[in-house]
């Protein structure tokens, strides 16, 4: 007897991804259904693929529910919220979305690294109040061309954020994991050193347990009084209240951060520090970059379908981590 579905969703990717996946394949939604995979029994018996994104993640509970599960499908580029150890366990492939939104979230680090610095939100809320007509003079801010670069994880997205510091005729250097030798930009083996080293400190490493609060109270300080520090990877890379009382205590020039350790969150607690940027987790948030991540998603499915192999699976190294 042929199986009913051959696919599993877990969370919608969207009106139109959602449309295309199921015009091409035969799929259970069970992101409509409020109890989740809880409401369906026999259904989950003989499917293969799962399609779920990084923001609702792939627990235990969902690998057990689904015995003849061989491959997880997720939108976006981070892996912190899909049971690796689990996959890896049952020896089920992983596959995200990266390349695609490398240039976009580098884009907003810049972005971010810029408004920080020259205080651009504000210096538009001194126009449209009325405030430069009312008091003249806006506060000086900090130069960005020439200064010291340091990134946390010289990835794809580490490396396309070095990549645009050559139009700011900036040095980088970075911490990784381990040297990246073919790199054209100099390895700090200590963070700490790193950040004392760098005017502007760019977090792009992975999240998970691993690197939670690597960016604590002591990288913090040694970026010193006059330093930013920018996050695009994890809220839970940066130890949040080590780094609000940086910036109360002045130890922190200022920040942007486009991820914060609890999310959505109205960040009440930066409110009134115009040395800060936020964003609400949107470095790959543009059009076009969207379409592309749910344009991979639906092909790593049919590959594997077709092929059983994915197209941008996750390291077999990240998956026994």
């Amino acid at each position: 007897m042929t199986a009913r579905y051959d696919v599993v969703q877990v969370a919608s990717l969207g009106e139109d991804f959602d449309r295309r996946l199921a015009a091409r394949h035969r799929v259970l939604p069970a992101w409509r259904e409020p109890r989740g995979l809880a409401a369906f029994g026999a259904e989950l018996q003989d499917l293969p693929v799962a399609v779920t994104s990084v923001r609702h993640g792939f627990t235990q509970a969902m690998f057990d529910a689904l015995p003849a599960l061989r491959a997880v499908c997720s939108w976006g580029v981070g892996h912190d919220t899909l049971d690796l150890r689990a996959a890896a366990a049952r020896g089920i492939g992983v596959s995200v979305t990266p390349d695609v939104l490398d240039d976009c979230v580098a884009d907003l680090a810049w972005a971010l690294l810029l408004s920080a610095a020259r205080r651009t939100a504000a210096g538009d809320r001194y126009v449209k109040s009325g405030q430069w007509r009312a008091l003249g003079r806006f506060p000086e801010t900090t130069r960005v061309s020439g200064k010291r670069l340091g990134i946390l994880g010289l990835g794809r997205i580490g490396l396309a954020v070095a990549r645009r510091a050559a139009g700011f005729d900036m040095e980088v250097r970075y911490h990784n994991r381990s040297p990246r030798p073919q790199a054209p930009y100099g390895y700090e083996p200590s963070l700490a050193e790193l950040a004392a080293w760098a005017d502007f400190l760019v977090v792009a490493c992975v999240g998970g347990a691993h690197t939670r609060h690597l960016v604590d109270a002591k990288v913090i300080r040694a970026l010193g009084p006059q330093g930013i520090l920018v996050n695009i990877a994890r809220g839970s890379v940066v130890d949040q209240a080590a780094l609000l009382a940086a910036l109360r205590a002045g130890e922190l020039g200022g920040a942007g951060l486009d991820v914060l350790e609890q999310e959505p969150t109205p960040a009440a607690e930066f409110a009134g520090m115009d040395q800060v940027a936020l964003m609400p987790h949107v470095g790959s948030a543009t059009r076009e970059t969207r379409a592309a991540m749910a344009q991979l998603v639906l092909d790593n499915v049919t590959a594997f379908i077709e092929t059983g192999k994915l197209l941008t699976p996750v390291a077999a190294a990240e998956l026994r981590a």
